[in-house]
């Protein structure tokens, strides 16, 4: 899914109207809502980065957010004393018993430890039986909210005015999207609030999360983020980053799970909501980082969950219902119709259906008239919010209903199917197909990964007929969903503002500290002497430690030029797999390219002479290289992080690029990343395996399935190229049917998919 939506006609009307000035391509307008008092600006193109288009400056961490403790072990001892909830005397208890472990042998290692020293003695106590209860822990969304508003950090980034965004292309302003401010539903909230107030916008994410190895314990964390704040930050894990602001435990499997779902859910939902039930009516004043009052209405403006959440919190009878799509009033039988378009549901509609069915008599009554619209009589808890319509607020989750529904679930068995009937030999060849790229799918986005490639794989697979395969029916609600996918950004900005990626990985920690700390014994009570921030804590170190992990840029140490029987020889190691064979590069060529660079660019020659590089020169090899470029996407810089290794995670990895030339651009492989020092002068190289040799005639499928097809040329045709001519890094796969012939695969982001329709253009 596009990070930015363009629309190609005119934008909204707005109320407001502007002279046509002249203007320049790319130009960026910006209008701001009525309310704000700010005028209309317009920004030239390379001055957008310092306008409202700007990268936020994301709140940097405290290096010792443990003042005014004097030690971070001395904030440790007394954050575990805090959680869980010691008493003074336990308190004094413990601080002596880490006093004594300096000259007592301490000879407990972990957790495992403990309990098995417990489980030893246990035969001796008489086992108890405890009634389990299912608590709530929550935070107040208000004083959350408040505390990110007056934190200095985190306030300035807050944007409190809708803005319509547009880019001049020669002729007018286009529309674009980006931000949930940016968008309809934004503007359309400020509207209906005071002049001189401000909105605050809610996403509210819910899912449930196994918290034990079977799946028999089962949390429901209920996360807020922010969307007064840019995605950078509100989607990231630092300050202003998604925060747990409600907790349910639940256990499944029990008949009675699906009532108790509908009926409690929404009571527990209330009491989230109920801290901003008459502030979405008569809003707040609060006072904020820089002093200033203001008036602030709530708003949920985004509701994020997958397909089961969803129809709980529209009250809808879900799959077996009659319409089961939360949104509209699609019935079952037309769910795969996804160009006709169906009445929407309404909160003001469920409210006068309910009243009738409350007003009726008999059973079989009422039932005929929930059935009608497939709902649970049930008060919704969104119910008390002013202007949040639970079926608005409701939108596409590309996660869900794309990767984990629609294609994996039922376009991935389907293709599974066909490759089978065509024999083993197709199944082999689509599997080493995977493996050639060296990707393993073990990860939440595994089928996200597999559907971007899936053409790539089988575009050389052929089955004349299908027919009598096809029995396959297309009816399910996460088939009919995508036909909302446009209306929700439009109306709340593009699907990266509200994705559920950033709370999936959220599951995972939350598990850890559950089995952590309550050892699956008496889990309620220990939750709760167990508080969100540490959970939270705990998870952004973890985090932290494992992109250190994996972002460490490794070199090898400094390496002369070596002297072989022909002093103008480099020998280099073969970057392929499976070729152990080594090849020669001239030094006068390395030297030819260093002396034209230095030209062209400008440099002044050491001491005035042209580069000769000897034997004692020393040159600096790299394996790990991190590109900065312009995205197409939103025109901010990207980064892009590219391996040139023989071991990466167990494996070679030697990433291919898009390399700017003097004639073009180029696809390559990179095969060598050196920094050669030249006097004072330290020049960043890559050796670069083009692939630009002439393909011939293209086949027609490359038309039909709009590829990019490319050829390598022999590795002694390797050449070398400066690092900054490196525009991103591409995945470029092989076409088994024409070995030696490669395509470029766009569906791996956006960028790409955008690099590749301007490549195509020219």
């Amino acid at each position: 899914m596009f990070s930015t939506y363009v629309y190609t006609g005119d934008p909204p009307p707005s109320g407001t109207a502007s002279p046509a000035p002249q203007h320049d391509i790319d130009d960026i307008k910006v209008e701001y809502h009525p309310s704000s008092g700010i005028p209309t600006k317009v920004y030239h193109f390379e001055d957008y980065g310092s306008g409202p288009g700007a990268p936020p400056a994301v709140p940097e961490a405290d290096p010792m957010p443990w003042q005014p403790f004097r030690t971070h072990i001395n904030f440790e001892v007394a954050e575990l004393a805090h959680n869980a909830g010691l008493s003074h005397e336990q308190l004094d208890r413990l601080i002596h018993l880490i006093h004594c472990s300096r000259i007592e042998l301490f000879t407990l290692k972990n957790r495992k430890d403990v309990r098995d020293m417990w489980d030893a003695v246990s035969f001796k106590m008489t086992p108890v039986c405890v009634d389990q209860t299912f608590p709530l822990f929550h935070h107040s969304l208000w004083d959350w909210v408040t505390d990110l508003l007056q934190d200095p950090q985190v306030g300035p980034n807050f944007i409190f005015n809708a803005q319509r965004l547009s880019k001049f292309n020669g002729e007018k302003f286009v529309w674009f999207i980006h931000e949930p401010w940016t968008a309809n539903a934004f503007w359309e909230y400020q509207s209906k609030i005071p002049p001189d107030a401000k909105p605050l916008v809610f996403i509210l994410y819910a899912d449930k999360a196994k918290l034990s190895s079977f799946g028999l314990a089962k949390g429901y964390p209920i996360v807020a983020h922010c969307a007064n704040l840019p995605i950078a930050i509100h989607n990231g894990e630092g300050l202003g980053g998604g925060r747990i602001v409600g907790w349910l435990l639940i256990h499944s499997g029990k008949p009675a799970f699906v009532n108790f779902k509908n009926a409690v859910w929404h009571a527990l939902f209330l009491k989230i909501l109920d801290c901003l039930a008459l502030l979405s009516r008569f809003g707040s004043a609060i006072k904020y980082w820089d002093d200033v009052i203001c008036a602030f209405y709530p708003i949920v403006l985004i509701l994020s969950a997958d397909y089961e959440e969803q129809a709980v919190m529209a009250l809808i009878r879900g799959l077996m219902g009659k319409f089961p799509c939360p949104v509209c009033l699609v019935p079952h039988n037309e769910l795969s119709n996804t160009l006709k378009v169906f009445p929407l549901r309404t909160c003001t509609g469920t409210k006068a259906l309910l009243a009738r069915v409350r007003e009726s008599s008999t059973l079989d009554a009422r039932e005929q008239i929930l059935s009608s619209q497939s709902l649970h009589d049930v008060n919704s808890s969104f119910g008390v919010l002013e202007h949040t319509d639970v079926h608005r607020a409701l939108l596409h989750d590309k996660l869900h209903f794309n990767n984990k529904g629609l294609f994996s679930d039922h376009m991935w068995p389907e293709l599974q199917k066909w490759v089978e009937c065509l024999g083993r030999q197709a199944t082999v060849q689509i599997d080493s197909f995977f493996q050639s790229i060296l990707l393993s799918f073990s990860d939440r986005t595994k089928y996200e990964d597999i559907s971007k490639l899936t053409v790539f794989a089988t575009h050389n697979k052929y089955i004349e007929d299908t027919a009598e395969m096809s029995e396959k029916s297309w009816n399910f609600p996460k088939k009919h969903l995508s036909a909302h996918l446009f209306d929700d950004i439009e109306a709340k900005g593009v699907s990266r503002n509200y994705s559920t990626k950033p709370n999936e990985k959220m599951h995972s920690p939350l598990k850890d500290a559950y089995q952590d700390r309550t050892n699956f014994k008496n889990f309620t009570e220990q939750i709760l002497q167990y508080n969100h921030d540490s959970l939270i804590a705990e998870y952004i170190r973890n985090k932290l430690d494992h992109l250190d992990t994996q972002n460490l840029s490794i070199d090898r140490p400094d390496t002369a030029l070596q002297e072989t029987n022909n002093s103008d020889d480099i020998d280099v190691d073969s970057t392929e797999p499976t070729d152990t064979q080594h090849f020669t590069l001239s030094s006068k060529q390395l030297n030819d390219f260093l002396n034209h660079a230095f030209a062209a660019n400008s440099i002044p020659f050491p001491g005035g002479q042209w580069i000769q590089l000897i034997a004692s020169d020393m040159i600096m090899e790299h394996q790990f290289l991190k590109v900065n470029f312009e995205s197409l996407v939103d025109w901010r810089v990207s980064m892009d992080y590219l391996q040139c290794t023989p071991m990466f995670h167990g494996s070679p990895r030697y990433n291919c690029v898009i390399l700017q030339t003097d004639t073009g651009i180029i696809f390559g492989k990179l095969m060598l990343i050196f920094t050669c020092t030249v006097g004072d002068v330290q020049y960043p190289v890559t050796l670069v395996l083009p692939y630009d040799q002439p393909v011939g005639i293209r086949p027609q499928k490359d038309k039909d399935f709009q590829f990019w097809r490319v050829k390598t040329k022999p590795r002694a045709s390797a050449e070398f190229f400066s690092v900054h001519s490196i525009i991103r890094g591409c995945l470029i796969v092989e076409d088994a049917s024409r070995p030696g012939e490669f395509l470029v695969v766009d569906t791996i982001d956006t960028d790409m998919f955008l690099q590749m329709q301007d490549i195509c253009s020219q």
